[in-house]
């Protein structure tokens, strides 16, 4: 397998072009029933950077017992995840088009039946665990397998995800890295004024956790955070990327009505231009969303 692509050499256009291509297939899928839009915006950059650059993985690999696993445990922003899979090559475009329809998988949440999905993910705050498991699976076969999950900051509100992060501290999994999307909103309200999560950082560290802190929607930033894992050798690192709900569509950027949206046909058009570069267009805050 390839290692890690040195920073002289990190195709950040390419990347570009993959988080691009996948925030259209995001925006489409919205107006084919409705996503979790907002959401899945938020991360696209960090996925794109992930399969592009660092994730050793491709989709010839996806059977290989070495490859490195991602994990989606914020599950609901799936559209990000199918989006960069199908930019990839992972799977078909045009399996997207069957969004939300009866014939296949391609639906709200995760599913195992899509190529590059490793695993089922609904409800929120058991990613962490999961990814704990097969990182000690890993360990126990002295395979260099990476197990990298992308929690949702409002995630964190779940015991479970502290449970987690004791035991991997305790065991010492330095193959374990997780990356919370700290778009600092969850469902409809900012995370700070339903059950505050700061200091974050100083959390994971009191769980003996190495901890980065990065713009995710830096690439370069991006890069130079996983190159510096682990943070702490013999730890589990995590980064926590500050990033922004609906990233790439400014009339949708950090509102908290935009975290689910269903798209009207005739929206469709001007979110596009939006999102390639023309002027802005004005959603409302009631319709078709929610």
């Amino acid at each position: 397998m390839n290692l890690l692509a040195p920073a002289c050499t990190l195709e950040l256009d390419r990347v570009r072009a993959v988080a691009l291509q996948a925030r259209r297939h995001c925006i489409e899928m919205a107006a084919r029933g409705g996503c979790f839009l907002g959401a899945a915006l938020s991360c696209v950059d960090i996925l794109a950077y992930l399969y592009t650059t660092y994730l050793r993985l491709s989709p010839q690999q996806l059977e290989d017992p070495e490859r490195d696993y991602f994990l989606l445990s914020k599950g609901h922003a799936v559209p990000a995840l199918y989006g960069v899979l199908a930019a990839l090559g992972y799977i078909p475009e045009e399996r997207l088009h069957h969004h939300l329809q009866p014939e296949d998988a391609i639906y709200w949440h995760p599913n195992r039946s899509v190529p590059g999905v490793e695993f089922h993910f609904g409800s929120l705050g058991h990613g962490l665990a999961v990814a704990l498991g097969i990182a000690l699976e890993c360990r126990l076969r002295r395979s260099p397998n990476r197990v990298v999950v992308l929690l949702g900051d409002g995630e964190l509100n779940e015991g479970s995800v502290w449970e987690a992060a004791l035991i991997a501290a305790a065991y010492r999994v330095e193959q374990l890295i997780a990356v919370v999307d700290r778009n600092r909103l969850q469902a409809n309200m900012p995370t700070e004024e339903l059950i505050p999560l700061e200091p974050i950082a100083e959390k994971f560290r009191a769980f003996g956790w190495g901890v980065l802190q990065v713009d995710g929607h830096d690439l370069a930033a991006l890069h130079a955070a996983f190159s510096a894992l682990p943070e702490l050798p013999g730890r589990p690192s995590v980064i926590i990327a500050e990033t922004v709900r609906g990233k790439g569509l400014p009339s949708m950027e950090n509102r908290v009505d935009r975290w689910f949206c269903a798209i009207r046909p005739d929206e469709l058009p001007a979110l596009l231009a939006e999102l390639y570069g023309g002027a802005a267009a004005p959603i409302p805050s009631a319709g078709s969303a929610e």
